[in-house]
């Protein structure tokens, strides 16, 4: 049957903000590499060879544990539809999941599903309810998780942005403070003229599908309040979120620059390079960028700042490609007694 011209036009649509994205990427990489002076090129160069590497070994081991930590969350919200999969064709599919999103974004979604239901005899559309609600409950979190960082450390924060607005506006600190007032004022009087948009158009498309996806998160919630094992549920994620912390934080040690840095910094390095990952297909380019103008706030040299955000970019790439790839190789032996084609019952 051939697609409507509506599908089409949304298909062609995605790839084109694919190719967007991916070639903003790819020359923020050119432009880090070309726009570097001969001496902060070799500065660069010079932190990366002066790595130490034994600090490399327990970051990948903890990505790899947050990653499986991960499977087994994801199996405990398939149990509420009676689907029990084996658990390691579930990590499985996760890491197949993060090597396709590192190519195409949202991709790793529908991946994930494809191949579990294959291997597992399921039903794709299920696994794909069970996908967003996750996808739902993380960004609630990563949301919290900001809120967090901030408070921690609202000084070393508030004082480098700070520093920013009054260099932005010539040294007048009072004209700063007030340009930053009068900036908070129009996004509360901005988030005031959503909420009577709202409530003034509610048979409009967009208004419908912003309210879906408020109601799909309180959904959301509502499941996770219904699962059997929401202990078990709530620790993955912070033992995840604890993960993904830790290999900043060690990372830390891997080059002498950051050696000095603690866990506030870790948070505030997580929070930017988790909107990197979102702002780019796997981070490519952006990363680093968001690592190194973060690191900045703690006074790291740009080219050291920058050197950390590829080295914390590169182990973390190189781990999804390896895993992915060894998971699609493997996948077909490890169920060679249940290899059959996707369900439709």
């Amino acid at each position: 049957m051939r697609e409507s011209l509506p599908d089409m036009n949304r298909k062609i649509l995605q790839l084109l903000q694919y190719i967007l994205f991916l070639g903003i990427g790819v020359f923020l990489v050119w432009w880090q590499l070309k726009s570097m002076q001969p001496a902060e090129k070799e500065d660069f160069i010079r932190s990366l060879k002066n790595v130490d590497y034994r600090m490399v070994i327990p970051v990948v081991i903890m990505s790899l544990l947050s990653h499986l930590s991960r499977a087994m969350r994801w199996k405990i919200l398939l149990e509420p539809l009676h689907y029990f999969p084996k658990l390691k064709n579930v990590f499985a599919v996760t890491m197949i999941g993060y090597l396709a999103n590192a190519a195409v974004p949202r991709l790793g979604e529908l991946m994930k599903c494809t191949f579990l239901a294959r291997y597992e005899k399921l039903k794709v559309d299920k696994l794909f309810g069970s996908i967003i609600l996750e996808r739902t409950f993380d960004f609630v979190c990563f949301l919290l998780f900001i809120g967090i960082t901030v408070l921690i450390q609202l000084d070393t924060v508030g004082a480098y942005f700070n520093d920013k607005i009054s260099a932005i506006a010539g040294g007048n600190a009072s004209f700063s403070w007030l340009n930053a007032l009068l900036f908070l004022l129009t996004a509360a009087a901005l988030l005031l003229f959503i909420r009577l948009i709202l409530l003034r158009f509610p048979g409009n498309r967009f208004v419908q599908k912003v309210k879906g996806f408020i109601k799909g998160i309180l959904q959301g919630f509502a499941a996770i309040a219904q699962l059997k094992q929401q202990k078990a549920f709530v620790a993955h994620t912070l033992f995840i979120w604890a993960m993904y912390l830790l290999q900043v934080y060690v990372g830390f040690n891997a080059m002498q620059s950051t050696s000095h840095l603690g866990m506030p910094a870790a948070c505030s390095v997580l929070t930017l390079a988790t909107l990197a990952m979102i702002a780019t297909p796997g981070g490519i380019g952006s990363f680093p960028i968001f690592v190194m103008q973060t690191l900045a706030i703690y006074l790291i040299p740009e080219t050291q700042g920058k050197a950390f955000g590829w080295l914390l970019w590169g182990v973390n790439t190189g781990i999804v490609i390896v895993s992915g790839v060894l998971a699609i190789i493997l996948l077909p032996y490890i169920n060679k007694k249940n290899n059959r084609i996707i369900t439709t019952e």
